[in-house]
């Protein structure tokens, strides 16, 4: 009951207060909120947290300490690490639907077991990117804009496109 009434203050008000480029006080409201009430990232002066993010259970996000995640993210489920960068409109899922059987509609097959994303250390996800359930990114790694990460990606890897591919690695 208590995590209904944090997430609907959550979304009926603390998602909404407009932008940090507007003032930076909406932006320590919202990282106030997410690390002392919804207690899902470690306090620090530098963490940013936009508006209008998605979280979707809170027991399944964690997130460390200096990140910054943009607007329009939408986190079904992650555990991110220290130095992240996290562009607008990324997607972080969890689950996705079963499909497998031809006998059944997809819609009564349910979803797949949950398996979190691990985000390391001091990477930089960009925009529009989707990362799939279970996937490891790397640390010092750097996914690019408009990329679909379906496998792991190692450390200080350079990836993208749709499947993500290797582009090089950071010296």
């Amino acid at each position: 009951m208590l995590n209904k009434i944090k997430y609907a203050i959550y979304y009926s008000i603390i998602q909404y207060l407009p932008h940090s480029k507007y003032a930076m006080i909406f932006n320590r409201i919202r990282c106030g909120y997410v690390c002392n009430v919804l207690k899902i990232m470690k306090p620090n002066p530098q963490n940013y947290f936009e508006s209008n993010i998605y979280i979707g259970n809170i027991d399944a996000v964690s997130i460390g300490e200096h990140c910054h995640i943009n607007e329009h993210a939408y986190i079904q489920g992650a555990k991110i690490g220290d130095f992240v960068m996290i562009a607008p409109y990324v997607t972080i899922l969890k689950s996705a639907h079963n499909f497998e059987r031809v006998d059944i509609p997809m819609i009564k097959q349910g979803e797949t077991s949950y398996e979190i994303p691990v985000i390391e250390n001091d990477v930089w996800i960009g925009r529009n990117v989707i990362i799939l359930p279970g996937v490891n990114i790397g640390r010092g790694s750097i996914v690019a804009a408009g990329s679909v990460v379906t496998k792991n990606v190692g450390e200080f890897e350079i990836v993208g496109g749709v499947p993500a591919k290797l582009i090089r690695k950071r010296k």
